[in-house]
């Protein structure tokens, strides 16, 4: 089992800032989770808490089941790819993956052995007797990875290990590492600042602002079910469209959502959950995703200021009485005139709207463990 539990994990520097405040996340043996966050949100500064390299303020971090609060990062049986590489410039990609093996006296047909495998995994043999120099950086990045690989962890941490890469040579390095996790089947903490990247490795997620936890859960519950306006302005690209002045009203018993003047009448399902948290009418913020948009008929009207053509889709950007509209359209479904000026009419289906308390930010569909929850899964909570 390589199961990591922290409770309560918090780190306050000695000029007394707190960089993060209260982290409980368990990450399931085998389980692939990723931190992210703008920066300095504390993502980094709590793997580097679970690695032993930044020392526990307070809370506790058990890893297979062991207390490691106190324990050397050597003999915590992690292994960390860092953001820079880290490798040795003097030595070969053969030593710098055999490095730490010889540490620990490994016979050196074994650690020829596990280099080699490795190597043949990450498709690096041919770079094996050169040095880091002589690498592009996609290569070194493998031979980071083919370094803590070797030692068989019980836990890999991965500290914003894409980010010094070019954008076509990132997206091959994720599919790399989405079949290297395949392989290899272990426990993985991800740091990223890349909701992309987050969105495409990760089993689940966790969102962090500020040195606080936001939410946690799969990518599809948060693009789905975001538990307030940072979390759903996070996730997401484009970004989800916002309307601020927006209310949610009670006409004849049922709920209904005015935005720029346009009512949506809302789902059975989001009428059976509003009525059982007993909300109240109030002014909210109401979200869309531009995927949730449609062009041509409906409620609300824009002009179009930009439309960027994707090939398969367009992005479309209008003015709605103020407000930027990013509407994403398949060009297959393109039936108006969306020429720079042109006026379009465009609506969603209202079930899709999100509602976040106009005061909290808070998503107002949102239930925790303790109440009756009024959709599946149960999702927590968290309030700051």
């Amino acid at each position: 089992m390589s199961e990591v539990i922290i409770k309560g994990m918090k780190k306050i520097y000695d000029n007394k800032v707190t960089a993060v405040h209260d982290v409980n996340l368990t990450i399931k043996d085998k389980e692939f989770i990723v931190l992210v966050g703008p920066s300095g949100c504390g993502k980094s500064t709590t793997l580097r808490m679970v690695a032993g390299l930044e020392d526990i303020s307070g809370g506790e971090l058990y890893i297979d089941g062991k207390l490691c609060n106190d324990i050397a990062p050597k003999d915590r049986d992690i292994a960390m790819v860092f953001q820079n590489y880290a490798l040795y410039p003097h030595m070969t990609v053969y030593d710098n993956m055999a490095f730490a093996l010889k540490l620990k006296k490994t016979p050196k047909d074994v650690i020829d052995k596990k280099v080699r495998e490795v190597a043949e995994i990450l498709d690096i043999t041919q770079y094996l007797e050169r040095k880091p120099k002589a690498l592009s950086g996609g290569q070194r990045q493998r031979v980071a990875i083919g370094r803590a690989m070797v030692r068989d962890p019980k836990v890999f941490l991965m500290d914003e290990p894409l980010s010094n890469l070019d954008a076509k040579l990132r997206n091959q390095m994720r599919a790399e590492i989405i079949k290297l996790r395949q392989r290899i089947n272990t426990t993985f903490m991800y740091v990223t600042h890349d909701q992309t990247e987050a969105m495409t490795l990760g089993d689940r997620i966790v969102i962090m602002k500020d040195g606080y936890v936001n939410q946690i859960g799969t990518p599809m519950d948060l693009f789905n079910k975001p538990v307030n306006l940072f979390v759903a302005g996070f996730i997401g690209m484009p970004v989800m469209n916002f309307f601020d002045n927006s209310k949610l009203l009670l006409e004849n018993g049922k709920y209904v959502v005015e935005i720029r003047g346009a009512k949506f009448e809302l789902s059975d399902f989001q009428q059976k959950a509003l009525k059982q948290n007993g909300q109240k009418p109030c002014d909210i913020v109401a979200g869309i995703r531009p995927q949730h948009m449609t062009i041509g008929k409906g409620e609300l009207e824009g002009v179009i200021e930009v439309s960027e053509m994707l090939g398969s889709e367009v992005n479309l950007h209008a003015n709605c009485n103020g407000d930027d509209v990013v509407m994403v359209i398949p060009t297959v479904d393109l039936e108006v005139n969306v020429d720079m000026g042109s006026k379009v009419k465009f609506t969603t289906n209202p079930s899709l709207i999100q509602m976040f308390d106009k005061a909290t930010g808070n998503n107002l569909m949102w239930y925790d463990e303790e109440s009756a929850s009024a959709h599946e899964p149960v999702c927590k909570s968290y309030n700051f």
